[in-house]
């Protein structure tokens, strides 16, 4: 019997600061025959994602970290390529969280089946998976939108960003992102139709570029970056609003505490809810999410982008991406 080999990514060291490429290592293994009630599965997909720069340090927080010397998990999107399962057949395509490796051996658990003839099997990652659920519970649930709120959105073209965008113009809110690119706040104004977009980086004064574009202040801040986004948009609440802490990717890879938000104090005084979440805490809304996301996309409600690295060697540079830039809307690598 010919031996299958599989490349895989590990973490390598802990990083300080900025995670950069040499925290990682490129492995290959034999990958182990199946048993009875097993099945192999051939990545397709994989995803990378921001959170996963907590889990690289040594502390627990709501999920465990990645272990030293061992293959990162991720979410990921492949084919069963051989089965002794009665639950899953050769052919089928499955919804996982082994990635960052081109092949596993798995009982089955912590599997879903899915159908590439409803939508590309990538869309499993993105839209239709954890960042397009994290957009609809986040705004729905957690911002509770209502018509004609005005909705400012930070990382508005990241995965999870340029959904909560859309979602909030479905929902009929005036609406309000952050990006850092030209490029990007062409595409979220043509594209996804908000009414208003900007780039941070050459904004200048961002309290100012706010005030300018929500003269009636925000009664909605979808936070992915915290620091100063959070800091001005506290500064541009109306009283009694919300603010949805999702992410605060701008101090993921802080040596020290952050300098901002330095006025905290003033949610008090006008009366404001922040309130974080993690998304696995709501999966009993994922067949509304489904459902509704399934009905936006009939109906052309709702636009996408996705960012394609080719070859997991290639996994730790999309990964630094996600800080620097370089992916616009979801950052995927493809096997």
């Amino acid at each position: 019997m010919i031996e299958t080999r599989s490349r895989e990514i590990r973490l390598k060291n802990r990083p300080t600061g900025m995670v950069t490429e040499n925290d990682f290592e490129l492995a290959e293994v034999v990958v182990p025959d199946i048993g009875e009630g097993q099945i192999l599965v051939r990545n397709a997909y994989i995803s990378v994602d921001p959170y996963m720069r907590g889990r690289m340090g040594d502390r627990e927080t709501y999920i465990a970290p990645f272990d030293l010397g061992k293959p990162l998990d991720g979410g990921c999107v492949g084919q069963v390529i051989e089965s002794k399962s009665e639950k899953f057949q050769e052919g089928d395509f499955v919804l996982g969280n082994k990635g960052w490796r081109e092949f596993f051996v798995t009982d089955g658990r912590g599997l879903n089946p899915i159908d590439p003839d409803i939508a590309p099997i990538q869309n499993y990652l993105g839209i239709l998976g954890m960042p397009g659920f994290t957009a609809y519970v986040g705004l729905l649930d957690i911002g509770q939108p209502k018509e004609g709120d005005t909705v400012f959105v930070s990382t508005a073209a990241g995965a999870v960003g340029l959904l909560v965008c859309q979602i909030a113009k479905i929902k009929g809110c005036r609406v309000i992102g952050s990006t850092g690119s030209d490029e990007k706040v062409l595409w979220l104004k043509k594209e996804a139709g908000i009414d208003a977009a900007f780039n941070y980086k050459t904004a200048g004064n961002l309290l100012e570029e706010l005030h300018k574009h929500s003269p009636d202040g925000i009664d909605i801040y979808f936070d992915n970056v915290g620091g100063t986004h959070l800091e001005a948009a506290i500064d541009s609440m109306n009283n009694h609003c919300r603010i949805v802490l999702c992410g605060m990717i701008s101090i993921y890879n802080a040596t020290r505490p952050p300098r901002a938000p330095r006025n905290l104090i003033s949610a008090i005084s006008k009366r404001l809810t922040l309130l974080g979440f993690i998304v696995n805490d709501h999966n009993n809304r994922m067949l509304p999410f489904l459902h509704d996301m399934g009905q936006w996309l009939k109906q052309g409600e709702i636009h996408w982008k996705e960012t394609i690295v080719q070859g997991i060697e290639n996994a730790p540079k999309a990964f630094c991406g996600l800080f620097t830039g370089d992916s616009f809307g979801k950052m995927l690598v493809k096997l």
